[in-house]
């Protein structure tokens, strides 16, 4: 009973719904809104959160809410869509409203102030996010209001005898304030929920749970060396020891000295059995000619796959295939774990997988956010220098060359961002910054050196901050660093003539250029 239940909607926001409960220390799962009523019995939640979605209630054949859901009697938190849906269905009035709210909004609390709004104070007005073109015009039965905005007079609803809330805002974005504490509120208050979803506590159970999904057959790891595959060679190990081995593929699209740092960090310092495969001419060959970024991730994908497939086959004990697939590689690949919204970009841990492959899955880390996965590999013991560098996307230096790869892109590439990535340390920036690195530009431009007209390449430079990597601000960096950044690269590094800053936020842009 000490965990919650999130049925998806549809909105492109329902993981962060999650990663705030996980943050509160609760855990929590998504499944579609129409999990069956003996699926929704045997999770026995401790409470039930309705996300928004894209739909409108008062239309037909559009999403509803089982009566599983009522019947368990457990309290109930409706958001956006998910609070129509409930209004709507219990006996209440959903309408188009006149004006919709996309954005923020100022919401005004209604006295006396309802159990779901008493950790935040004193205020009884302060701002939200809104994101809806229909409202509710009439509450059910034993409903009261409990907030309202300018376009909203019904914003927050709820039936405090049953425990059931409604609110037409998303507190699970950052733009709302007060939303953690909100969720908070509901989850560890009103659900009676215990937080005892703590990396001390993760650990074993992820271990447990390794043990029973692979027995006693071996597993082969794609090691990348980025965050995610360390921390599952870090887990697997400790769960299933000599039974682990480490395939570490050198595909030419790795940062610069990495192969030898993997090599060194794993093999030699943790003792964990790792195959170095140099496949740089393999990877060069299978992306000739193409310049299509889904193109690009499925063969990089599909050749790493073919790789761990062939050295699978010196090892007739492997059964299993273990990747570094996280939470939001699956949201942005699937569109969302419960597959209601639309595909983003696919990704390599999960996407250009073959029909036919010869290996089963194991992906202990597939429903972790990169923070939990962060804290998971400290309490692993892996070094924190490792587990806090900035993520690595699973096709590497692939998508980080527009168009086509080439050998000679790669070389320059990898030259500038270590240099990027030299300033940002020499400034104290780059544990300031949530993800830093550099993109080569296909395109040439002219420059001076020394007296003669150069006509070379253009690098990009990018830094963002956030917290959850579905949502994304520009890093305001000093001009003395990226001056130096500059500088350095277009002296330092033949064949590059200008550097370019990225200003561009997600939305609307996404974090890596392709």
């Amino acid at each position: 009973m000490n965990k919650i239940l999130i049925l998806d909607f549809g909105s492109q926001y329902t993981q962060l719904i999650a990663r705030r409960i996980r943050e509160a220390g609760v855990y929590c799962e998504i499944h579609p809104f129409d999990m069956s009523a003996e699926k929704v019995s045997e999770f026995a939640p401790a409470g039930i959160i309705l996300s928004g979605g894209p739909e409108s209630v008062h239309l037909e054949n559009t999403p509803r809410i089982s009566n599983i859901v009522f019947d368990l009697k457990c309290p109930l938190l409706g958001i956006c869509y998910g609070m129509q849906a409930m209004a709507h269905q219990l006996g209440g009035k959903v309408a188009a409203s006149g004006k919709r709210e996309y954005g923020h909004a100022q919401l005004t609390l209604q006295s006396p102030i309802s159990k779901l709004f008493e950790k935040i104070g004193e205020k009884s007005q302060f701002a939200v996010w809104m994101s809806h073109g229909d409202k509710v015009v009439e509450l059910p039965a034993g409903f009261a209001v409990i907030a309202s905005s300018d376009n909203a007079p019904i914003a927050a609803m709820a039936d405090e005898t049953r425990r059931y809330y409604g609110i037409q805002f998303h507190p699970e974005v950052t733009h709302s304030e007060y939303g953690q504490a909100m969720i908070e509120r509901f989850v560890l208050d009103i659900c009676g929920a215990k937080p005892e979803w703590t990396p001390v506590n993760i650990v074993p159970k992820l271990e447990q749970a390794v043990r029973e999904q692979v027995g006693n057959d071996e597993v082969l790891l794609g090691l990348s060396g980025g965050v995610d595959s360390s921390v599952v060679a870090a887990l697997l190990h400790r769960a299933i020891g000599d039974k682990l081995t480490c395939v570490f593929v050198d595909n030419g699209l790795l940062r610069l000295n990495e192969a030898s740092q993997v090599m060194a960090t794993f093999a030699e310092h943790m003792g964990i059995k790792v195959i170095k495969v140099d496949a740089k001419e393999v990877f060069y060959e299978a992306l000739k000619g193409i310049a299509d970024p889904e193109a690009k991730r499925k063969v990089i994908g599909k050749t790493f796959i073919e790789i761990f497939d062939r050295e699978a086959q010196r090892l007739p004990n492997v059964k299993w295939l273990a990747q570094g697939t996280i939470y939001p590689d699956v949201i942005e690949s699937a569109g969302a774990h419960t597959g209601k919204a639309h595909v983003i970009k696919s990704h390599h841990n999960v996407g250009g997988l073959p029909e036919k492959m010869n290996l089963k899955l194991c992906e202990p880390l597939r429903l972790l956010f990169k923070d939990e996965v962060r804290k998971i590999g400290i309490a692993l013991g892996l070094p924190e220098k490792m587990v806090y560098r900035h993520p690595f996307p699973g096709p590497g230096l692939g998508v980080r060359i527009l168009g086509e790869v080439k050998e000679s892109y790669a070389d320059l590439l990898r030259q500038a961002d270590a240099i990027f990535i030299e300033c940002l340390h020499q400034f104290n920036y780059y544990h300031k910054v949530s993800q830093a690195f550099a993109v080569f530009l296909p395109v040439k431009a002219v420059g001076v050196m020394g007296d003669a007209r150069s006509y070379e390449y253009v690098v990009a430079l990018r830094a963002v901050e956030t917290t959850d990597f579905m949502t994304a601000r520009w890093a305001e960096l000093p001009y003395e660093l990226l001056g130096l950044a500059s500088s350095r690269i277009i002296n330092e590094i033949p064949g590059i003539a200008r550097v370019t800053y990225d200003i561009s936020s997600k939305p609307p842009a996404t974090i890596e250029w392709e």
